[in-house]
């Protein structure tokens, strides 16, 4: 059984060994390079899958546990396990790096070797957010992997914009969590310990609840991202190459939704339920104004990041309904979005990599001429709707119906979403796919090859199987999320 008990550890250092082994690559080795760094990254996610077929779906505590020490005069230990609401997380991020490295094989022609590095170094301190029991160090790796997707953008951005995108993107999501790490240091002078499982077991006054909820509320809200602080996203968007925004959108976004239901939930219960009408507002006007705005813009990332924003929000529905079902549904929608956004934006990349323009007036008619693209797009624009049979409509209907035991109004105003969703989705779908081929901008078209059509494969079965049968991913949330209720509510 140590293989199984250290298994957690194996899937944390394996991107960071692979990142060293780069390093002593030469750069102008580049077939190497991306060999090295893919088999690493697929490694990377078998180890994953082995760790969900260990784990045991029957109980809600943490499992794979792992405690190292890190500075035991202050009591300050690096503490990791997953449970049922983590694991999925990690799966979704060890998923999505051997796809953005797949999606970017030929794309890629400057300093290869920095952008292989900074995808696995950024994928370790991901799965660490996601399996770190430790609130300091939490935080660490939490605004460690703003400086690998900075580079991300600043380096390998489309455009000259690129610098100002990356600075927009790093600086709104460092100031939100300058507050969080006073609260951090707080806690740690309150209670001794930073450690998380010791922290369930302190209660905190209500006022201290209150503006620790507010300080920790202002690092993963602008991460969802919510509005007003939501603008850095479609700016990072447009900006990032395709890989990037693949895993901005598929992962990094699920990055404030996993820090309410980890740490803001069970530790400041009381004053979740005091701000929870505050953040049904937020998450209204996030929803509907996101959607209205997607409608009109004339670039295809910004249309896709808008309806990101708009999907993160009825997200934060689903969590603030505060029972079983929208928690659930909330996590289910977070994984398939992580699906859906991942490959709209990989659409997006195979355009972009021939023809070398996002905006939409000049595609038309691609249905005469890439039918295997289209039919994939007409599929991730059915599911980005909430298409019967799809993760997505699965995620959606249980959100409203958590929510509607919570709140019908709120529940009203967030099925709007839904309506605006499929004008905008349906209307985007229709200027690419139908009409006749504008030749006067382009006269040479090529359909998927086989490497582009490996990068979609993976998801449109994630997307499916979580449409048909989501008990599969049910049945190891579950135990898990009610543990979180009788926390919060015991």
């Amino acid at each position: 059984m140590f293989y199984t008990k250290n298994l957690l550890s194996y899937v944390l250092i394996l991107p960071l060994i692979g990142a060293f082994s780069l390093v002593i690559i030469p750069a102008s080795n580049r077939n190497l390079l991306r060999l090295v760094a893919l088999n690493f990254s697929c490694l990377t996610f078998v180890l994953s899958i082995v760790l969900w077929i260990f784990f045991n779906k029957s109980i809600g505590t943490f499992q794979f546990v792992n405690k190292f020490f890190w500075i035991p005069i202050l009591n300050l230990n690096f503490t990791i396990g997953v449970d049922g609401i983590s694991l999925f997380f990690i799966l979704l991020t060890t998923l999505l790096i051997p796809i953005c490295l797949l999606a970017s094989w030929d794309s890629i022609q400057i300093n290869l070797k920095i952008f292989l590095i900074s995808f696995l170094v950024m994928e370790f301190f991901l799965i660490g957010v996601f399996c770190i029991l430790d609130v300091l160090i939490f935080y660490i790796f939490f605004e460690s992997v703003l400086i690998p997707m900075y580079l991300m953008i600043g380096i390998y951005g489309s455009r000259e914009r690129k610098i100002r995108a990356g600075y927009f993107f790093f600086l709104y999501t460092l100031l939100g969590s300058v507050l969080m790490l006073l609260s951090i240091l707080y806690i740690y002078h309150q209670v001794g310990s930073t450690d998380y499982e010791v922290l369930l077991t302190f209660s905190f006054s209500a006022l201290e609840q209150r503006l620790m909820w507010f300080s920790f509320f202002a690092s993963f809200a602008t991460k969802v991202p919510m509005v007003p602080v939501h603008l850095w996203l479609p700016e990072a968007h447009v900006e990032a190459p395709t890989s990037g925004s693949v895993i901005l959108a598929g992962v990094l976004l699920k990055l404030g939704t996993y820090g309410f239901i980890r740490f803001s939930f069970p530790l400041f219960p009381e004053a979740c339920f005091y701000f929870t009408p505050f953040v049904y507002a937020m998450s209204v006007v996030g929803i509907i104004y996101t959607s209205f705005t997607a409608i009109r813009q004339t670039d295809f990332k910004r249309i896709i990041a808008y309806t990101s924003v708009a999907h993160m929000n009825l997200v934060m529905v689903g969590l603030f309904s505060f029972n079983v079902i929208g928690l659930e549904g909330a996590i289910l929608q977070s994984l398939s979005h992580g699906f859906v956004a991942s490959a709209l934006f990989l659409l997006i990349g195979v355009v972009y990599d021939r023809h070398h323009t996002r905006m939409v007036k000049y595609y038309g008619g691609l249905v005469h001429v890439m039918p295997i693209y289209i039919t994939i797009f007409l599929f991730f624009t059915m599911a980005n709707i909430g298409l019967p049979g799809t993760g997505s409509f699965i995620g959606e209907f249980l959100i409203l119906t958590g929510s509607f035991k919570a709140n019908t109004t709120i529940t009203f105003f967030s099925a709007t979403g839904m309506v605006i969703g499929g004008c905008y989705s349906l209307w985007l779908f229709n200027r690419i796919a139908y009409g006749n081929l504008k030749i006067q901008y382009f006269n040479e078209f090529l359909d998927l090859n086989k490497r582009e059509f490996l990068t979609f494969l993976p998801l449109i079965l994630g997307t499916f199987v979580m449409g048909l049968y989501p008990e599969i991913f049910l049945e190891s949330i579950h135990f898990s999320v009610n543990m979180l209720i009788e926390s919060m509510y015991f």
